[in-house]
C-alpha cells in the first residue's frame, strides 16, 4: 500500500520548499539538491522522497543517475486553492486602502 502524504504538509518544511524552488529552474540529481544545503544527504533523501510521495515531483532515471523536476500540473493545484484566499485578501485590502483614503480625506478637511 502506497502511502499517501498532505501536499500542504510537505510544502509546510521550508528545506522542501527550497528544494521545489531550486527544481522550477532545472532537473537536478539528488546529489546536485543535496549540495545546495548544509545537512546529511539522507535527509535530503528524505525530503525528496516526500515530495514525490505528493507527486510534486517526478523522477526519471538517465543512466545511473535520477533527475528529480517539479510537477508544474500539481503546482497549479494548488495555486488555485490559494486563489479563494487571495481574492478574499485583495478584497480586504482594497477596503483598507478606501479606508484610509477616506480618513487621510476627512483629516485635510479640518
Amino acid at each position: 500500500m502506497k502511502l499517501r502524504r498532505d501536499i500542504f504538509q510537505a510544502i509546510a518544511d521550508p528545506t522542501r520548499r527550497t528544494i521545489l524552488v531550486l527544481l522550477t529552474t532545472q532537473t537536478m540529481t539528488a546529489g546536485d539538491i543535496a549540495s545546495n544545503f548544509d545537512t546529511a544527504r539522507p535527509t535530503i533523501s528524505k525530503h525528496i522522497q516526500i515530495l514525490n510521495e505528493c507527486e510534486l515531483i517526478e523522477s526519471h532515471q538517465q543512466g545511473r543517475e535520477i533527475y528529480y523536476q517539479i510537477k508544474i500540473d500539481k503546482m497549479k493545484e494548488i495555486d488555485k486553492w490559494l486563489e479563494q484566499f487571495r481574492k478574499i485578501w485583495e478584497n480586504r485590502f482594497g477596503q483598507l486602502d478606501n479606508l484610509l483614503a477616506t480618513l487621510k480625506n476627512q483629516k485635510n478637511e479640518k
